[in-house]
């Protein structure tokens, strides 16, 4: 089927373009000023919107089975509030398989969680539990089945030390993949975690205190030296939530180093003061929610370009997951915040309509930026010919109203419940295929295909971006 979208504003991360845009067999097969329909196009009137590349979303956890529990979004109900959202490709982090399993043991088994079951398009991130001569030389195994990029941890059940980190890092260059961190000092956290709990501060806002900015950041400073000393390994900050962590990476990036960094949603718009509710458990991730001035550190990054990627961390357990699990403790409640539906209209609103962003500093965060540096370009992220038509209408007119009730999702809450959003999202294409409109989800199961991506390659890579961009007739 042939679908002639017309009289909207394409934007790609470069500018804007008043053209018309033809789809043919998933692809983008035209653009101009004018594009006429024949008597086998149907016709979709993007009048008064953006037509822009769906969202790439490169930070989901979905069916993660994290020890106490699992998650309650699976590929199905995870992918599909995710085009709702105007979000047609993720990446998702694997989670951690049996001690001492290999690396294909878990890509194995995502591979059967998501197979059928996807609306979208989806790729997977390795996860490292340990480092010895086989897992090195697995990785590269893996890069040629379609997994270039990797996810180490400094805490948590398998976090790895500066040894096999550095061991990774080398490697991972070597096979040409991208190595992405979750920074955080276990050491610290665990000190302070401790003495928090035996002095009987069990409450949410305690998780906070319990892992303080500097935790994190001196784990990015650490990681960055590493990768220093990895011959300048390719780099990728996951969740970033703090000013300080993105000032040492700004000063790498002076020195010319290869380091990305991704912020969320919920870094930009949530704060501190989220642990003080009735439903504060509800706010439990990690790193935990800042201050209002660190988020204000972050939104001056994403408007300067120093930051390159807003993905989400969606790990998703409801409210009575985590009360039952927890009783209100912090340390025995699962961690992560839903938010894959409203990456999109959250950044759109806060940053476009608010002024913080122009409409092609907003594709370069969402969709392009995660394109060039995770093997996808430039069959996504982009508006060229020959690119999949992977796209989202959005609406600066009108006002969404966020409720979980009206959410795609199989939790019970949104850690966004009540806010006011200008702009809505009208419509979002997967490969040509119209999977939601106007909130209601049209698409269907098993329609994603996974996406065996290709290796890092440092000519792709995102430079910073201006903040400005220009209108092309």
């Amino acid at each position: 089927m042939k679908r002639l979208i017309k009289n909207g504003v394409l934007v790609d991360a470069q500018g804007e373009y008043r053209q018309d845009l033809l789809i043919e067999d998933g692809v983008i097969r035209a653009r101009a000023a004018a594009i006429e329909p024949d008597g086998e196009t149907e016709l979709i009137d993007a009048s008064g919107c953006y037509v822009m590349p769906g969202g790439i979303d490169v930070h989901t956890h979905f069916n993660i089975d994290v020890g106490i529990a699992r998650s309650c979004d699976d590929f199905f109900s995870g992918t599909r509030a995710a085009a709702c959202g105007g979000t047609t490709t993720i990446i998702d982090h694997m989670g951690f398989g049996p001690a001492g399993c290999n690396l294909h043991h878990q890509l194995a088994r995502y591979h059967d969680y998501a197979a059928d079951q996807a609306v979208i398009d989806y790729g997977f991130h390795g996860v490292v539990q340990h480092v010895d001569d086989a897992i090195l030389h697995e990785m590269a195994c893996m890069v040629e089945a379609g997994v270039s990029s990797f996810k180490l941890y400094l805490t948590y059940q398998y976090k790895l030390g500066d040894t096999d980190v550095l061991r990774a890092l080398t490697r991972l260059k070597e096979v040409g993949a991208l190595t992405a961190v979750h920074p955080e000092n276990d050491a610290a956290i665990a000190e302070r975690r401790a003495a928090l709990l035996a002095a009987g501060h069990t409450a949410p806002y305690y998780h906070a205190l319990s892992r303080p900015l500097e935790c994190e950041a001196e784990a990015i400073g650490r990681m960055i030296n590493l990768a220093r000393l990895a011959v300048d390994a390719p780099l990728y900050i996951v969740h970033l939530s703090n000013g300080l962590g993105l000032e040492y990476l700004k000063l790498a990036r002076r020195q010319g180093q290869p380091v990305w960094v991704e912020t969320c949603p919920q870094y930009l718009l949530l704060d501190e003061q989220c642990y003080y509710k009735e439903n504060g458990v509800d706010y439990l991730l990690s790193p935990p929610l800042r201050s209002r001035r660190e988020q204000d550190k972050l939104w001056v990054g994403i408007a300067a370009g120093d930051i390159d990627t807003v993905a989400t961390d969606h790990c998703n357990f409801s409210h009575a997951q985590r009360m039952t699990l927890s009783g209100g403790d912090f340390s025995r409640c699962p961690n992560g915040l839903p938010g894959v539906e409203n990456r999109m209209l959250l950044l759109f609103t806060h940053g476009v309509l608010g002024g913080r962003i122009s409409p092609s500093r907003f594709v370069a965060l969402t969709s392009a930026n995660s394109a060039r540096l995770f093997g996808l370009w430039p069959r996504k992220g982009n508006l060229q010919l020959g690119s999949d038509a992977d796209l989202v209408l959005m609406d600066p007119r009108g006002e969404t109203l966020i409720r979980h009730a009206a959410l795609h999702d199989n939790g019970d809450y949104s850690p966004y419940e009540g806010m006011r959003c200008p702009g809505r999202i009208r419509l979002t294409l997967s490969r040509g295929e119209i999977v939601a409109r106007d909130g209601e989800f049209l698409g269907r199961r098993g329609h994603g295909r996974f996406l065996a991506r290709a290796p890092f390659d440092p000519a792709l890579a995102p430079e910073l971006q201006s903040p400005c961009s220009t209108v092309a007739g």
